[in-house]
């Protein structure tokens, strides 16, 4: 037996015209973790973080130990995207998955008045993360959002160019 939405998946990539903002809002709400896609030396590399979109959704915010290969990987090639998805919360109906794929370009931040907003953005979604944001080792990373990619009913996509 064929599991419910399965029968009706599109094949045909449509235009979409759903408010990105808002379903940025939403899933910014719902979702903790999102996937970061970094350049290692010309070959994809991906790694989960916990995120938090910046209030005007211009922006992305992650930690990140500074020993890490997705810290280094940005050091190389600041362009990253990020992918926020809702299945972690889909009952199998793939048409009730939504995703937005993130693309900008990442600035560290030094302490001052970006860092602080950018942490108590990133602190208020994820205070159980604290000791590890606020470590002298950890750096605070604000991706500058050039576009997100809005996904849903599997195959129906909407942009939204930041300016």
């Amino acid at each position: 037996m064929l599991k419910k939405g399965i029968k009706n998946i599109p094949v045909i990539t449509t235009r979409g015209n759903i408010d990105v903002k808002d379903r940025l809002k939403f899933l910014n709400n719902k979702e903790r973790y999102a996937v970061l896609a970094t350049d290692s030396d010309g070959q994809p590399f991906t790694s989960l973080i916990a995120y938090a979109l910046t209030e005007d959704l211009k922006g992305v915010v992650f930690a990140t130990p500074k020993n890490t290969s997705k810290y280094k990987n940005i050091l190389r090639n600041s362009r990253v995207s990020v992918l926020i998805d809702s299945r972690s919360h889909s009952s199998g109906d793939y048409l009730s998955i939504e995703s937005v794929t993130v693309v900008g370009t990442v600035r560290f931040l030094r302490k001052g008045r970006k860092w602080s907003e950018s942490l108590s953005v990133l602190l208020k979604k994820h205070p159980q993360l604290s000791n590890f944001i606020t470590s002298s080792s950890t750096a605070v990373i604000l991706i500058d959002v050039t576009h997100y990619v809005h996904v849903d009913r599997f195959q129906s996509i909407t942009e939204w160019h930041v300016k």
